[in-house]
């Protein structure tokens, strides 16, 4: 890359991710426990963001709560009071990104992955964004694998860093180049979240020879790491064996 990044996505290379906090045997993906654990190693966080019925954001990987609660249905079914009542694997409960916000402060920073049901990815940001502007000072990034849900926050929050996440598994070829082209256009990203499985790749070559800081998931072995090190800015990990 030539030259230092701005300030305001500089935190995105200051230390490595925590992929839905440092989770592991007893501690729940996406839980409160997994991303106190993070910040006491001294990493950053990176959590996964659905909407709740009522439209509050929630932390939460999967469409479907039946893995991570035994409740089945899909979290958009259900409001956010309800949700706080559902406990993890763990024992703790579904966070709110209000309340992770809240506990990174301004110092710990945090990617915020929005995961967009259909084709309305409005009502999700703007509950993002509603929780982001509480918490003005922190060290936040949004991304998405959903260009539009980007393109909003670069309309509306463009100061906001903003990322697009990336994998080319299954889908290579010159349609897909086409497609992908398409949503770092509609994107508009300060930075590419990349499938460290993809690298070196066009894109990550091309993002990082335009100043994008590049950014790997999800990042498990010491092969990871070395591949990592050649060609990204910071690694997205989770402990081998979680």
């Amino acid at each position: 890359m030539s030259g230092p990044l701005p300030d305001r996505i500089a935190f995105l290379t200051e230390r490595p991710f925590a992929h839905r906090g440092l989770h592991g045997p007893g501690v729940s993906e996406n839980g409160m426990a997994a991303f106190r654990a993070a910040i006491a190693a001294g990493h950053g966080i990176e959590c996964d963001v659905r909407l709740s019925r009522d439209g509050v954001a929630m932390v939460f990987h999967d469409a479907a709560l039946s893995r991570m609660t035994g409740v089945e249905g899909e979290l958009s079914a259900w409001t956010a009071a309800r949700l706080d009542q559902m406990t993890l694997r763990d024992g703790g409960t579904i966070p709110r990104l209000d309340a992770l916000l809240a506990l990174c402060g301004t110092e710990v920073p945090l990617l915020i992955e929005i995961k967009v049901m259909g084709r309305h990815a409005g009502p999700v940001c703007e509950a993002v964004a509603r929780d982001l502007a509480r918490h003005s000072g922190a060290k936040a990034a949004v991304m998405s694998f959903n260009p539009i849900a980007m393109r909003w926050f670069a309309r509306r929050m463009p100061r906001m860093a903003r990322g697009l996440v990336v994998t080319e598994q299954g889908a290579q070829g010159w349609r897909a180049q086409a497609r992908r082209g398409l949503a770092l256009w509609l994107a508009q990203p300060d930075f590419v979240a990349c499938d460290i499985r993809d690298l070196p790749s066009p894109l990550s070559t091309r993002a990082r020879d335009e100043g994008l800081p590049v950014l790997t998931w999800t990042v498990r072995t010491d092969d990871d790491r070395a591949r990592a090190a050649r060609h990204a800015n910071q690694i997205i990990f989770e402990a081998a064996g979680d």
